[in-house]
């Protein structure tokens, strides 16, 4: 088993931009954007974070592990790439620098549009089950392009999903609290079908997964509910932290609007 941390030029360099033009935004072009701000540190931490997991979930030996030889291991993957970037990424921008992209990129209305909770989280839930399908699974495989094209797919969609919730963005804000109550009843029943799917199929669904090597004692329909597991756990457990803090901030409001 030859496992590698993945050098194309594609990858590196496209990580390296993003880092690069957030280094520019927040420290030179500060002065320009927002000029009273102080450099956004802790914004900052979490930013590079988020890269860095990016960088873990699709350049690391886990890709060549979950592309090879596990599901669960693919399942791990699409849960760093949906989740977790996504929630440091969103948190490591600062509403005056997310707003100013806003404003020059002219995406204030899609961004309403498409981070509209049934929007977004009807579209997430459409894609995430269309590339679970073994036909488009399998293709995703075997041409690196469209491997490439699923893992943007579901990371761009999650950022959507969670952009209600999380943003600092003052000119596509979070949504209300009811609104993110239904967001988050969305987000805990749209991945069911595939979770369903996945865990009651009865035998391994994907040809490469399984055939292949084993490299760790267990088998392809274990390492299937596994990976249907992994995605259903972190998704309840994001789910359920997202529905405690809105509980939380809802009634804050309110104590402090009778205060």
């Amino acid at each position: 088993m030859q496992l590698h941390w993945h050098t194309e030029p594609f990858l590196l360099l496209s990580i390296l931009f993003v880092g690069w033009a957030y280094a520019i935004a927040a420290g030179p072009m500060r002065s320009r954007i927002a000029p009273e701000e102080a450099f956004p540190l802790g914004a900052s931490i979490r930013f590079y974070l988020g890269l860095i997991i990016i960088y873990i979930a699709v350049g690391s030996p886990l890709d060549s592990i979950a592309e090879l030889f596990l599901f669960s291991a693919h399942m791990v993957q699409h849960m760093l790439l949906i989740y977790v970037a996504p929630t440091l990424l969103i948190y490591g921008m600062p509403a005056w620098l997310i707003d100013a992209l806003i404003k020059y990129l002219k995406l204030t209305p899609l961004l309403r549009l498409l981070t509209n909770p049934v929007c977004g989280g009807l579209l997430f839930t459409f894609v995430f089950t269309l590339w679970h399908i073994p036909t488009l699974y399998e293709l995703a495989l075997i041409d690196k392009r469209i491997h490439i094209l699923e893992h943007f797919t579901v990371f761009t969609l999650g950022i959507l999903m969670l952009w209600p919730f999380m943003t600092l963005s003052k000119l596509v804000p979070r949504r209300s609290f009811p609104i993110r109550l239904i967001s988050i009843f969305l987000l805990m029943v749209g991945q069911l079908p595939v979770f369903a799917f996945l865990t009651f199929a009865g035998e391994a669904i994907y040809p490469t997964y399984a055939w292949a090597p084993r490299i760790i004692d267990l088998d392809p329909l274990n390492d299937q509910i596994l990976g249907g597991i992994i995605m259903k756990v972190i998704n309840m457990a994001f789910s359920l932290t997202l529905l405690g803090l809105c509980f939380y901030h809802w009634a804050k409001n309110e104590e402090n609007d009778l205060a």
